[in-house]
């Protein structure tokens, strides 16, 4: 668990996954909501943890990009029932956030 710890390291795993090498700016876009800061970190953490490759080109203007390891295949695959789990339950799941989120208002509420 340590290994995908994190908000964004199983969207960048699942991403770059997807289509063999992946370019930064590719992810970027693809993981919505992270700061570059963020992303720049998790993906440094997956390449110390060998799960993701950095190909760094040595070009001007600088190219590098993203793939998975052996071993970051297998990590993506084994994530894969639960996001299965997550597409089949997503609405049982957005009701329960959104009525933890009331839960969250209403404390706030009463202590103000």
């Amino acid at each position: 668990m340590r290994v995908v710890s994190g908000k964004w390291k199983p969207l960048i795993l699942y991403f770059v996954a997807q289509g063999g090498p992946t370019r930064y700016g590719e992810l970027r876009r693809a993981v919505r909501d992270v700061s570059d800061k963020v992303l720049i970190q998790q993906l440094k953490e997956l390449e110390a943890d060998g799960l993701v490759k950095r190909t760094d080109y040595k070009e001007v203007p600088p190219r590098v990009d993203y793939s998975l390891t052996p071993l970051g295949h297998s990590l993506a695959q084994a994530l894969v029932p639960l996001c299965t789990w997550g597409t089949e339950h997503m609405a049982e799941v957005s009701r329960v956030f959104a009525e933890r989120a009331t839960w969250t208002r209403r404390g706030r509420q009463s202590t103000g």
